[in-house]
């Protein structure tokens, strides 16, 4: 039904030799990228000002370019240990996980031709949850502090080619099986937790929901190395593909005749999606609706373009993420609020709107 709609929109519109709707993304993605990028280099020097020591954005470009040798002044002992041990690691892990999230969402709403997919569809988030969880409630160190965030990402990443694996039949994936395959893997990591939290001790049930909540308040510059190889290859893979997306977009059919090989390209971006996903997790919880809220706002205003919405998406996630760890350490200061609950709080009214605006333009869901 969408598809017949887009294509006789086009035609229409070539027929009626109208031009002005061509030209149109195209302007809005040029002013659309410069704002998003100068809001984010401004929430970032924001950020790593206010807290309970606050610093001056003068002090903190100051500060940095004394370290980058550019001339500039340092500050006292106290203040450069805040900015640069506690403040900064945090920004650069929100910016990181922000980016991959995001980036994560406009790919899979692109594989699955779907505006309300997300990563946690077919089960990363949940997979590499339980593997977090698991880990504490055993006890397990074997990688000393990095114990937990090995365990999570390496069950993300083998929920998502658990997943995918049933999914296949006959050499080829079935869309409408891999996503009902991620509501059951998503059930049973459910059940893996409150098993894990049924048995864990009082200690271990504290860090279980920390951690379960979603926080940036452990960041290190240790945790952001450990995140930055992942995050950095799914963001550079991610742009590649978008016009193979783009031809997606017109249907399995269609895509195959334009010389897409659809199968291929699902799994290429499925596990790049697990690999961003799961980085994210692994590091700073469960984090939910950045996925699906960013994509959909940037295709409202620039349209369905992957070409911008790829790394438009990486851009928005990473400003939301700032701005929400920034909100969740100062609203309610001296105490921290959950940042992947404040995520949900915004995010939850928003796909109420957006399921009554699909159902209300498509006429139902048939």
């Amino acid at each position: 039904m969408t598809v017949t709609t887009r294509t006789s929109a086009g035609t229409g519109a070539a027929a009626a030799g109208d031009d002005a709707p061509a030209p149109r993304p195209r302007r809005t993605a040029s002013l659309l990228t410069p704002v998003l990028v100068m809001a984010l280099l401004g929430l970032c020097l924001l950020s790593a000002g206010l807290g309970a020591y606050d610093i001056p954005v003068g002090d903190v470009l100051s500060s940095a370019q004394h370290r980058l040798g550019l001339g500039g002044q340092g500050l006292d002992r106290v203040g450069e240990s805040v900015l640069w041990n506690v403040r900064l690691p945090r920004v650069v892990l929100a910016l990181l996980v922000g980016a991959s999230l995001g980036c994560a969402g406009a790919l899979m709403q692109g594989v699955f031709g779907n505006p309300l997919a997300e990563p946690g569809v077919i089960g990363i988030s949940a997979g590499a949850a339980a593997g977090a969880v698991g880990a504490i409630a055993l006890g397990l160190s074997f990688l000393g502090n990095w114990t937990v965030t090995f365990c999570a990402f390496t069950s993300g990443l083998g929920t998502v080619l658990l997943v995918y694996a049933i999914s296949r039949s006959g050499g080829r994936t079935e869309v409408v099986t891999l996503i009902l395959t991620g509501i059951a893997v998503n059930a049973f990591a459910g059940a893996l937790i409150g098993l894990f939290v049924f048995f864990a001790d009082n200690a271990q049930i504290t860090q279980i929901t920390f951690w379960q909540l979603g926080s940036l308040a452990q960041a290190t510059w240790p945790k952001v190395l450990a995140v930055l190889p992942c995050a950095l290859a799914g963001l550079v893979l991610a742009p590649m593909y978008a016009r193979k997306l783009d031809l997606l977009a017109l249907g399995e059919r269609p895509a195959r005749h334009l010389g897409v090989d659809v199968e291929r390209l699902r799994v290429v971006l499925v596990l790049v999606v697990a690999l961003l996903t799961a980085a994210a997790v692994a590091v700073a919880g469960v984090i939910t609706f950045v996925g699906l809220l960013v994509p959909h706002l940037l295709r409202m205003a620039n349209g369905p373009g992957h070409r911008f919405l790829v790394p438009g998406s990486a851009l928005g996630g990473a400003l939301v993420l700032v701005a929400g760890d920034l909100a969740a350490r100062t609203v309610a200061e001296p105490a921290e609020l959950p940042l992947g609950v404040l995520t949900a709080l915004f995010g939850s009214p928003f796909f109420f709107w957006l399921l009554r605006r699909t159902r209300r333009r498509q006429g139902g869901w048939a």
